[in-house]
C-alpha cells in the first residue's frame, strides 16, 4: 500500500468540527503536506511523531496515583492523556498499526487500574478528589483527551479489548465524573466545563445517549446546569468569561472541543450559532484579551500563559474553520502551531497560501455576567496589539472563586512591556516545592487582596471585608466608553465595596499635543461621609530614575505597612509629603523607556514608596515595586493622576534623550458637580479631562479655567485650551 493514498475526515478536539472537505494523507507514513503546502502541519506532524517515538520506547508507564501536581505520578498521567490523543491522531492520519497498538495498550493498563482506584491520598479537603489526579479537574481534563484518543482507534481493536476498555474505564471514569462527583458536574464553573466535555464525548463515543443528555442539561436533565447553561450563564453576551482572561483561555477548550462533538453528532443543535454564536465570540473575546500575546493577569491568574497553549491551538483552527477569518491566521502563525486535524491542516494550508492578516487587535468594551449587567472591562488601545499602548480598566464582577478583590482596578501596557501591573495569583503552578504547585497561602493574604492592586483601598480594609459572597451580589456600574481615537475614555462607579463609600474612577487614554506617546490620565472620585484612611497604590515596573519629593529612607530598618488584609506583606522603603504636583511625581525606566507618574497631592497626604515580601518566610512572592497615595479625610475627596511615557535610553549608543517629564504640572478643579483635570506640557499646551458624569450625551456643559471658557457634551471630554 506504500504510497497509496487514503482520504480521512478527522474528529478529534477540532475535528469534530464539520470541515470543507476530507485531508489526504500517505499511507507510508508521509503527510500530503508537500503538495498541498502546509509547512506548518507537517512541522506539528513531525513533533508528535517525535513525541510519540520517545514515549514508545519508554513502554506503557500507568503508575499507581500517589502525587499531587508536580510529582511523577501527576506528571506521567498528563504524559500519557497527551500520548493517548496523539497517538490516536497518528494512527488516523498515517494508518500506522504501531500508534494504535500503543494508546490500546495504555488503555488496557488504566482498565485495570481504575477500578482499584479509590480517593486520591495528595487530594486536598477543600476541593474534589480525583482519582488518577488529586483533584477531579484533572481527571476530566484526563477524559477529554484520552475519549478523542480512543475514539479514533476503537474500530481498530478486537471487541473484547474494546469491551474492557469501554466497561472497565470510559464508563466508570464517566460515572465518577457525574453522579460520583455530582457537585462539581452541577456548578456553574469551568470544572464542571471540563467534566461535563469529558462525559458527553464519552457518551458519543460509546454510543451512551444518558451520558451526553446528563452532560448537556446536567444531572436531572432540567437543563439548570450542564454544558448549554454553562454557556449560557459563564460568558456574557460579548463572550467575556467571568473568571477572567486566563480561566477563559482554560475553559475554551472544553467548551470548542464539545462544541465540536455536538456539532458533529447532533448538527441540527446547530451549537455554533446557540446564543448568537457564544462560543466563537469568546474565542475573539479570548484573544483580545491579551497583549503582545498574554493574557491580561486578572484574578488567580499564571502570568506565564499566552496565545502558545494547547487551549488555543485548538480554538483558533476550530475558529477558523466556522469563520474563514484571516485575522485568526496571523494568530496561528505567531504561534507557530497548530493541531493535527482537518481543521489544522485548513490553518497550515491558508497561511502557506498568504492569506493572514493581521488581528484586529482594538479599542472594545466587553460586558461582564449573562445579560451584561455585571460591569465590563474596558480595553483602550493606541498601536498594535504587540508593541502599541493598551490601557485596560477592570471594572467587572468578583470572578466567582476565582476572584479578586480589587473593583476599579486598572493596568497599562507600552513598549512590548507591562508598565502598571497586575499581581495575578500566588502560585507555582505544577512545582511540587511549592506546596504541590496548588495555590499557595498568600493567595489569599496579598494576591486577592485590594492594596495588592491598582484600586481604591479604605480603612485598610478590602473591598466587601474579603467576603466573596458578598463581593459576589455586587457589581461595578460602566458609566461611559468611548472608543474615539485621541480621546479614549472609560468610567464607571462602586457601591457597596464598602460601608458609605462610593467612588468613581475615570480612566483615559490622550493624545497630548507635543507628546510622542499618549497620556494615561486617572481620576478617582470618592464620595463619602465620616473619618476614613484612603489608600491609593500604584503598582508598577521599572528601577527609579527620579524622585520629585524629599523621601525619608528606611536604610537599616525596613518597616512593615500593617498587619492584615495585605498591608502586612509590604516593606515601607521611604515615605514623604509632596506638597503640590510640581514635585508630586516618581519617574522610573523600564527597558528603554521612562515613566512619570504624577499626582495632585491631597492636603495633609503622604506618599509610600514600597515593595512587596514582607512576611514571607517561604519566599513564597515576587519582589514588586509600587506608590501609595494616602489622605486621611472627614469627607469625599478626589485622586488625579497621570502617567506619561517619554524619552529614550540607548545603551548601545551609550545615549539618553527627554529622561525627564515633559509634563509642567497638572491641576484638578470642580465646577457644579464636574472633575476638571488640567494638563500643561513643558511646551505649553494645555487641555483639559472635563467629566461631568451626565449620562445624555447631547447636554452641552461649560466651564471657565484661568479665565477660558471651554464647552463639551455629554458624560466626558478632552478639550484643547489655547497655548500661552
Amino acid at each position: 500500500m506504500k504510497g497509496k493514498l487514503l482520504a480521512v475526515a478527522l474528529w478529534g478536539a477540532s475535528s469534530s468540527v464539520a470541515a470543507a472537505g476530507p485531508i489526504e494523507y500517505s499511507l507510508d507514513g508521509s503527510t500530503g503536506a508537500a503538495q498541498h503546502h502546509a509547512p506548518l502541519f507537517e512541522r506539528e506532524l513531525e513533533r508528535s511523531r517525535t513525541f510519540v517515538d520517545q514515549m514508545m520506547e519508554a513502554g506503557v508507564v500507568v503508575p499507581v496515583p500517589k502525587d499531587p501536581g508536580g510529582g511523577y505520578t501527576h506528571e506521567q498521567h498528563k504524559q500519557n492523556f497527551k500520548i493517548i490523543y496523539q497517538g490516536g491522531q497518528l494512527y488516523k492520519l498515517t494508518g500506522e498499526q504501531k500508534y494504535a497498538d500503543y494508546v490500546r495498550d495504555i488503555l488496557l493498563a488504566y482498565a485495570d487500574l481504575y477500578p482499584t482506584l479509590g480517593e486520591h491520598p495528595a487530594r486536598k479537603n477543600s476541593q474534589g478528589s480525583g482519582r488518577i489526579f488529586w483533584q477531579v479537574l484533572n481527571d476530566a481534563m484526563w477524559m477529554v483527551d484520552s475519549i478523542q484518543g480512543y475514539e479514533a482507534i476503537r474500530d481498530s481493536l478486537s471487541e473484547a479489548d474494546r469491551k474492557n476498555i469501554d466497561d472497565n474505564l470510559f464508563r466508570k471514569a464517566a460515572a465518577f465524573l457525574s453522579t460520583g462527583s455530582a457537585i462539581t458536574f452541577s456548578k456553574i464553573h469551568n470544572h464542571a466545563t471540563w467534566a461535563t466535555a469529558g462525559v458527553g464525548m464519552t457518551g458519543y463515543v460509546l454510543g451512551d445517549k444518558e451520558l451526553v443528555d446528563i452532560a448537556l442539561l446536567g444531572l436531572d436533565k432540567s437543563g439548570k446546569t450542564g454544558f448549554l447553561r454553562q454557556s449560557e450563564l459563564l460568558f456574557s453576551p460579548d463572550g467575556y468569561y467571568t473568571e477572567g482572561p486566563y480561566y477563559q483561555r482554560f475553559a475554551l477548550k472544553p467548551f470548542i472541543v464539545f462544541a465540536g462533538a455536538i456539532e458533529r453528532n447532533d448538527p441540527s443543535r446547530k451549537i455554533f450559532e446557540y446564543r448568537d454564536g457564544i462560543l466563537l465570540k469568546a474565542l475573539r473575546t479570548t484573544i483580545q484579551l491579551t497583549y503582545d500575546g498574554y493574557f491580561f493577569p486578572f484574578n488567580d491568574a499564571i502570568r506565564d500563559k499566552s496565545l502558545k497553549t494547547d487551549e488555543l491551538y485548538h480554538g483558533v483552527a476550530v475558529g477558523y474553520n466556522k469563520t474563514r477569518d484571516p485575522g485568526l491566521l496571523s494568530i496561528a502563525q505567531w504561534q507557530g502551531r497548530t493541531v493535527l486535524t482537518d481543521n489544522g491542516m485548513m490553518v497550515a494550508k491558508d497561511l502557506a497560501a498568504g492569506k493572514a492578516k493581521p488581528f484586529p487587535f482594538r479599542s472594545l468594551l466587553l460586558s461582564d455576567g449573562p445579560e451584561g449587567q455585571q460591569g465590563a472591562v474596558a480595553i483602550m488601545r493606541k498601536g498594535d496589539g504587540m508593541t502599541g499602548q493598551a490601557l485596560v480598566a477592570k471594572n467587572s464582577s468578583q470572578g466567582m472563586g476565582h476572584g479578586h478583590f480589587d473593583k476599579l482596578s486598572w493596568q497599562y501596557y507600552d513598549n512590548g512591556y507591562e508598565i502598571v501591573s497586575d499581581y495575578g495569583a500566588a502560585r507555582f503552578l505544577n512545582i511540587e516545592a511549592k506546596q504541590g504547585g496548588r495555590y499557595l497561602p498568600e493567595n489569599e493574604s496579598w494576591a486577592k487582596q485590594s492594596i495588592a492592586h491598582n484600586s481604591l483601598v479604605v480603612d485598610q480594609k478590602s473591598h466587601f471585608n474579603g467576603d466573596r459572597k458578598a463581593a459576589d451580589k455586587l457589581a461595578p456600574v460602566q458609566l461611559y466608553f468611548s472608543e474615539e481615537m485621541g480621546s479614549q475614555i472609560s468610567s464607571a462607579k462602586m457601591t457597596g465595596a464598602y460601608p458609605g463609600v462610593e467612588f468613581t474612577r475615570t480612566l483615559a487614554l490622550l493624545n497630548v499635543e507635543g507628546l510622542n506617546q499618549p497620556l494615561v490620565v486617572d481620576v478617582t472620585r470618592v464620595d463619602a461621609e465620616g473619618d476614613h484612611i484612603y489608600d491609593l497604590p500604584l503598582h508598577y515596573n521599572g528601577h527609579i530614575m527620579r524622585v520629585g519629593f524629599e523621601v525619608k529612607s528606611n536604610v537599616t530598618d525596613r518597616p512593615v505597612l500593617g498587619e492584615d488584609n495585605g498591608y502586612q506583606h509590604i516593606w515601607v522603603d521611604g515615605t514623604g509629603n509632596p506638597v503640590s504636583a510640581d514635585n508630586a511625581f516618581v519617574t522610573w525606566i523600564n527597558d528603554d523607556r521612562f515613566y512619570t507618574a504624577r499626582w495632585v497631592p491631597q492636603t495633609g497626604s503622604e506618599t509610600v514608596l514600597a515593595e512587596s515580601g514582607a512576611n514571607d518566610p517561604n519566599f513564597n512572592l515576587r519582589r514588586e515595586q509600587m506608590l501609595i497615595q494616602r489622605v486621611a479625610s472627614d469627607k469625599g475627596i478626589v485622586f488625579s493622576s497621570i502617567l506619561e511615557a517619554h524619552g529614550r535610553y540607548d545603551g548601545a549608543a551609550e545615549r539618553t534623550t527627554a529622561s525627564d517629564s515633559q509634563i509642567e504640572t497638572i491641576r484638578h478643579m470642580r465646577h457644579d458637580n464636574a472633575d476638571l483635570l488640567l494638563i500643561k506640557t513643558l511646551a505649553g499646551a494645555q487641555s483639559v479631562l472635563a467629566i461631568s458624569y451626565d449620562q445624555d450625551k447631547d447636554r452641552k456643559h461649560t466651564a471657565t479655567i484661568d479665565g477660558q471658557e471651554i464647552s463639551w457634551k455629554g458624560f466626558a471630554a478632552h478639550v484643547r485650551l489655547g497655548g500661552e
